[in-house]
């Protein structure tokens, strides 16, 4: 059972969300998506989430909260375009539900398609994205797959009560599912280092990757199942590494020489994460000037049997670092 809330309340907020994602222009190419949004509650996916305290600490809100004040509080919260901490232990966030507005844009990303499309997502969270993917296509064409069974208990329950029945798997997400391949579609809900392997061969040929990797998206194009090659969206995409591990901060006792202005910029960074542990940081410096400031969409990744590399504007070009 989910909390219980004022179905008026709950469609209100719900439709102010619709509303807030729409005029980030996320569905421009796939409209179904909207009704996806609009007919799964997102609340029932986050009975509790915490948000910081004024202590610094996490405070919890949830839906069965006997402070009518603070039930309003979560209720609100849920429906915000904001990502929300759905588990923290001993201070380290270890899931979350992802900003609604990233998730519409990562979905039409995805470029779903009517008719038979398979996909799997690797993080299952609190199976809010699981479902928004079985009402656009159908439950039955749906897998999410996290290594934690006390999330996939979780998003087991959270999709019942929603009424979506997708396959939820307990397992190494890195090793795919295969008893569920092949696959047209994956999309991933934690950040990566490197692109597994299993997931290629699982992969029909054609099948589209999307995955958060050094703090942007990587789209790739799987030609078989020892290759696949795509380029990072511009979005900038913030998400907990896979596996549950603390985020990786390159280099980061290195860069007290490095100019300020350069640190705080956002893809700056972004170049520091691709090349971290292939490329040091003063020469990601002078790459990062000399081609003035590159954007995401420049750079890219190819695997290709054994090995695996981001490269800048072309796979085979003088710009390019082995991944992790």
């Amino acid at each position: 059972m989910g909390p219980t809330v004022d179905p008026l309340l709950a469609a209100e907020a719900g439709s102010a969300l619709v509303r807030e994602i729409e005029a980030s222009g996320a569905w421009t190419r796939d409209p179904e998506l909207r009704a996806a949004f609009e007919q799964v509650p997102r609340h029932l996916f986050v009975p509790y989430y915490y948000v910081t305290s004024s202590g610094g600490g996490h405070e919890r809100l949830w839906g069965e909260d006997p402070d009518p004040a603070r039930r309003a509080r979560w209720l609100h919260g849920a429906y915000a375009d904001a990502p929300l901490a759905t588990r923290v232990r001993d201070g380290e966030l270890l899931s979350s539900s992802s900003q609604p507005s990233l998730m519409a844009k990562m979905l039409q990303e995805l470029d779903l398609h009517d008719g038979d499309c398979d996909v799997l997502e690797i993080g299952a969270g609190t199976g809010y994205n699981a479902a928004l993917l079985a009402h656009r296509l159908g439950e039955e064409h749906v897998t999410t797959v996290d290594l934690d069974p006390e999330i996939t208990e979780s998003a087991r329950r959270h999709l019942t009560a929603a009424g979506y029945h997708p396959a939820v798997v307990t397992g190494d997400g890195t090793a795919g599912c295969p008893e569920r391949a092949p696959y047209d579609r994956i999309i991933v809900t934690c950040t990566l280092t490197s692109v597994p392997r299993p997931w290629l061969a699982q992969c029909r040929p054609g099948a589209r990757i999307l995955a958060p990797l050094a703090t942007g998206l990587i789209a790739l194009t799987v030609q078989d199942a020892e290759h696949a090659e795509g380029r990072f969206l511009h979005t900038p995409a913030y998400f907990v590494p896979l596996r549950g591990g603390s985020t990786r901060a390159p280099h980061e006792q290195h860069l007290g020489g490095l100019p300020r202005g350069a640190l705080r910029h956002e893809l700056f960074r972004f170049l520091l994460e691709l090349t971290a542990g292939s490329l040091d940081p003063y020469e990601a410096l002078a790459l990062w000037q000399r081609e003035g400031r590159p954007v995401r969409e420049r750079f890219g990744v190819t695997v290709r049997g054994p090995h695996e590399w981001a490269w800048l504007d072309d796979p085979e070009g003088p710009y390019a670092w082995p991944l992790a």
